[in-house]
């Protein structure tokens, strides 16, 4: 087994792909050598061109209101205990490329606990499980495309990119959008986290701008008295502005 990469290692290899590191779409390029495992599973033949994009449309997935309980989008009461660590509301819009909004959408998230592992099998991570936080939610876009989530404020966590590597806490995100084309998966980070520069994952986004969007805004009005602090974060399915993918990840 190789050595593990210094952080020095991985500095020098950000430098080195950070001009070209995006697709002409603007997103991040599917083989970012910093995050290195894009390199074993990024897509390497072309893609497959769609005969019939309408026929593509009619057999995608369809979501309706009686698909999702009220209960869904607050992840604080999906058991019978309170789940530890800080409770934070996440509100938003979801919007076209036009800034309008995207009625009925299926948004749902997934993240680690406030000590900063998953509940999942191969997350062998040394810190706790919390047995009253699954960590999954999902709600529907408003009229207005706004979306809200209740949750517990997600910690860091290794992830052995690199000797001494850990990602900022973050929140993923999965939206399916109106269209085939407005398939999203992304993720929504916290400001003012000290790892972001030590990410290869947020810092394979090269464009400046396009990074600052995946940073939510802390915004005092959407915290609750006594219950949670608020953060506001849209996402934009297309488009110029388009929220960053989650390319090949």
């Amino acid at each position: 087994m190789s050595e593990p990469l210094q952080q020095a290692d991985i500095d020098r290899e950000i430098a080195e792909y950070g001009g070209q590191a995006s697709t002409p779409s603007g997103h991040p390029a599917r083989d970012y050598a910093p995050y290195r495992s894009t390199l074993l599973r990024h897509p390497k033949q072309p893609l497959v061109a769609v005969k019939d994009p309408e026929a593509v449309e009619l057999s995608g997935p369809v979501f309706g209101a009686t698909d999702v309980t009220p209960q869904d989008n607050d992840l604080t009461r999906q058991h019978l205990g309170e789940p530890l660590g800080e409770r934070i509301t996440v509100r938003g819009r979801v919007l076209d490329r036009s800034g309008r909004p995207v009625r009925g959408q299926l948004v749902e998230i997934w993240q680690a606990n406030a000590s900063g592992r998953y509940l999942h099998q191969r997350d062998d991570h040394p810190a706790p499980l919390d047995p009253n936080f699954t960590g999954v939610g999902r709600c529907l876009t408003g009229d207005d495309g706004g979306y809200v989530f209740t949750t517990i404020k997600p910690g860091a966590y290794p992830w052995r990119n690199h000797r001494n590597a850990w990602r900022p806490a973050h929140i993923h995100f999965s939206l399916f959008g109106s269209a085939f084309t407005q398939r999203l998966v992304t993720q929504m980070y916290f400001p003012g986290d000290p790892l972001f520069p030590y990410d290869p994952i947020l810092q394979s986004v090269t464009d400046a701008s396009a990074r600052q969007r995946l940073v939510a805004d802390y915004v005092h009005d959407l915290s609750e008295p006594e219950f949670s602090l608020g953060y506001r974060w849209d996402i934009v399915l297309d488009g110029p502005a388009a929220t960053w993918m989650e390319e090949g990840r």
